[in-house]
């Protein structure tokens, strides 16, 4: 299941062209300092016809791996078709954002509020844009003002962590979960609550040390991680994300959720 969405994605973001939007070292500082991802939905460089595509075929493969339930199936196929999936992307694009940008302003966890279209709705929207945000994710992730960015939700879409890698320098980046962008964060403080208190980061890995997991004793959330010091090769986070499945099982045994 996960090959052939990986290979969706692939198909489908060869056809993306590179983005355009304006950045600076004076806007990134002023999106940092407000939390505020850079990213217009707008500026996604969207085609609706492939989106519709996307959409289909990525809940036909969850479907067809008992990943989708019918009713989930028939719901998602026929968003596909209609002309308000635009919207319905955008709505769910757009609310990482605000909620990020709220939770700055009120001292808060950036893990707290609902998004819209959660669930399985959620779930393939966000598997459906990764290729457009990707693409995205390619030019802020050349840009040198990206280490001004220090929260722990993405700089360029908003969204959460949901792998990292840590490289030979020992620093840790968080992986964004819908655009894949890298950027440096504290490789000891809880990115789902901020808990730096290392007394309370409960930290595993596999025998060779490959792979490891950082779960969090206050809000219960865990995060694996890719060892660079000790691998042969760059992270590939789809790739890796199924090669750790046993990870998530026993930080689930713990306790732990994702």
């Amino acid at each position: 299941m996960h090959l052939e969405l990986l290979e969706l994605e692939r198909r489908i973001q060869g056809r993306v062209p590179l983005p355009f939007f304006e950045l600076s070292e004076a806007i990134l500082a002023r999106h940092a300092e407000e939390a505020r991802p850079v990213l217009r939905f707008e500026d996604i460089p969207l085609d609706l016809t492939d989106l519709r595509l996307v959409v289909r075929q990525t809940a036909d493969v969850l479907h067809r791996f008992g990943a989708l339930e019918a009713a989930d199936f028939r719901e998602i196929q026929t968003l596909g078709r209609d002309i308000k999936l635009l919207a319905v992307a955008g709505a769910w694009y757009r609310s990482a954002s605000e909620r990020h940008a709220s939770s700055a302003t009120q001292h808060v966890s950036s893990s707290t509020g609902e998004e819209p279209y959660g669930g399985m709705v959620g779930q393939v929207l966000a598997q459906a844009m990764r290729p457009f945000l990707s693409r995205c994710a390619e030019v802020l992730q050349q840009r040198a003002e990206l280490a001004l960015w220090m929260h722990s939700h993405c700089a360029l879409c908003g969204g959460e962590p949901d792998f990292a890698v840590i490289t030979p320098a020992a620093e840790r980046h968080l992986i964004c979960s819908r655009c894949t962008l890298r950027w440096k964060f504290e490789a000891l403080t809880c990115p789902y609550c901020r808990n730096s208190d290392r007394t309370r980061i409960t930290s595993f890995a596999t025998s060779d040390g490959v792979y490891r997991v950082y779960a969090c004793d206050v809000c219960l959330r865990y995060l694996k991680a890719y060892d660079g010091r000790r691998a042969a090769r760059p992270v590939m986070p789809v790739v890796d994300g199924v090669a750790t499945l046993p990870l998530d099982a026993a930080a689930i045994q713990r306790g732990y959720t994702s």
